[in-house]
């Protein structure tokens, strides 16, 4: 939360309270006329959240107006904890507190014995403070541990064994974080976690409004907002929701995943860590071209449709913030290796993208059996065939499509090979890519780079989505890769077991491999 941007109002007592005219309201009473006054006056809800617009955003503004606790649902990375963290923004920014009240009481309505006793010793000269909307906000991680304790209170024995109090009186109770956040808004994440018998100890909390602690025959009614966040997948793995706690929560709002790539790039844009010379001096200058932000925009796309990926964990959309910070370092440390002071990523830097991927998402069987990291660079090479054909010529087209490599492709054919190493300075990528007759010219033709740094980018890629396409071989070395003729490179698979002389040129179609 920010800090305050008005001071206290300069009222200190009871008294001088009341003359001021100042009005009690409930937490959800306060928000909700903060709310209407921001919808009024066009202000931002929730800056930084994208892509919920007109989904999530108005529900919740829904529920807000309607008074309603709330449950978000969705899987992770929905940015459910940061839209629940933004929601004391529609509180007010101060209010009134009895001194030194454990449960932050209103002096108009004090619940403990210290609040009843402070304002009848001293009436309206009762001290008061001012409790900025920041203090106002409470969270727990649901844990199997929880207990009733944690989150409502207990008996201290300690405390009445120092004041000398027998288990009769009210003073001996320990109040939870639930009670300690009256007048605020309390969240508890990931609710299908905590055992049935502690989700039992919130029922009166939702409906009657009010705790009781032990055999105590002293009720006490809280003013407190409860919001929640849940995965549906978590609902039958690792816990499930009472179904009376269910009942009690009036507004269930649904969470997704961005529905396009221009907005998973702008929220990638948003979180990723990307200027990095203003943190620590880094004198390099790394230039990453629009279609690399696609392709690991779509990396995401790929992967929450992919067989291999058991599509109920979710493919949370901290891959992609993960992906472009890797993909900025490698680009980075190839310069520094190479003593320059500006580069531009490449297609090869895309492989280190791999760690990026495989700890974030849940493998099925099939995925198991490829391996994590072959599903990775599976990913990242069915993301750039996809981006590819936006801007180039489709190679899967037989057609007008794959016409306009023919050149690329000869000039393979003719035996030539292309070694790109991860390390490569400028100056030798350029001098590589630029060996390949008709690539330079396809790139300046089909695109509009740039940069000329870019430009030979482009000639990267050309030919990883040939490859991709099966129009080019590609193999991999510990130090980079290597592309070439598809044939060539299918033939020298087999070792030296294998005779070119077995196959009859009358019977053998190149097409067939294409």
């Amino acid at each position: 939360m920010p800090n305050a941007s008005t001071a206290p109002p300069d009222i200190s007592t009871l008294g001088g309270l009341r003359a001021s005219g100042y009005v009690h309201r409930t937490v959800k009473e306060e928000m909700r006329a903060n709310l209407m006054k921001k919808l009024q006056t066009g202000d931002p809800l929730f800056p930084g959240v994208l892509g919920y617009d007109r989904t999530v955003l108005p529900q919740l503004e829904n529920a807000i107006l309607s008074q309603h606790d709330i449950i978000l649902l969705g899987l992770r990375g929905q940015a459910k904890s940061r839209i629940v963290r933004m929601l004391p923004r529609f509180l007010n920014e101060w209010i009134p507190v009895l001194q030194d009240t454990p449960l932050n009481e209103h002096p108009y309505n004090p619940l403990t014995k210290q609040g009843r006793e402070l304002v009848e010793e001293h009436g309206d000269e009762a001290p008061i403070d001012w409790m900025h909307r920041s203090e106002r906000y409470g969270e727990k991680l649901a844990t199997p541990d929880t207990t009733i304790a944690d989150l409502i209170g207990d008996i201290d024995p300690i405390k009445a064994a120092n004041l000398r109090l027998t288990y009769a009186d009210e003073e001996i109770i320990h109040f939870g974080i639930i009670p300690r956040t009256n007048r605020g808004i309390f969240a508890i994440n990931e609710l299908p976690d905590l055992q049935p018998r502690i989700q039992v100890g919130l029922l009166n909390i939702m409906e009657e409004q009010d705790i009781q602690i032990r055999g105590f025959n002293v009720r006490f009614p809280l003013n407190v907002m409860l919001v929640f966040s849940a995965n549906p997948e978590d609902y039958t793995s690792r816990g499930n929701l009472i179904t009376p706690l269910k009942d009690r929560i009036d507004s269930q709002i649904i969470t997704h995943y961005p529905k396009t790539t221009e907005v998973g790039m702008a929220i990638t844009e948003q979180e990723a860590w990307q200027d990095r010379a203003d943190d620590d001096g880094t004198p390099v200058d790394v230039q990453i071209p629009y279609i690399f932000r696609e392709v690991i925009e779509q990396v995401a796309f790929e992967a929450r449709d992919s067989e291999y990926i058991d599509q109920k964990s979710g493919v949370s959309v901290r891959v992609t913030r993960a992906a472009l910070e890797l993909l900025i370092s490698a680009a980075e440390r190839r310069a520094l290796v190479n003593g320059e002071e500006e580069t531009v990523v490449r297609v090869s830097d895309l492989l280190h993208l791999a760690p990026a991927i495989t700890g974030k998402v849940e493998l099925v069987y099939e995925g198991e059996q490829e391996g994590a990291e072959n599903v990775a660079y599976t990913l990242i090479g069915r993301a750039l065939r996809t981006v590819f054909t936006q801007y180039f010529p489709d190679p899967d087209e037989k057609g007008g499509g794959r016409e306009a490599y023919a050149d690329v492709l000869a000039w393979f054919t003719e035996g030539n090979t292309v070694h790109l190493t991860q390390d490569l300075s400028d100056d030798t990528y350029r001098t590589r890519l630029g060996e390949v007759d008709g690539l330079a010219e396809l790139v300046t033709s089909e695109s509009t780079p740039d940069t000329n740094a870019q430009r030979f980018v482009m000639m990267e890629m050309v030919l990883e989505a040939l490859h991709q396409n099966s129009l080019l071989g590609k193999e991999m070395r510990d130090d980079g890769q290597s592309y070439s003729d598809i044939m060539g490179s299918m033939l020298s698979s087999f070792g030296n077991g294998f005779d070119e002389d077995d196959f009859d040129d009358d019977d053998f179609d190149v097409d067939d491999f294409r």
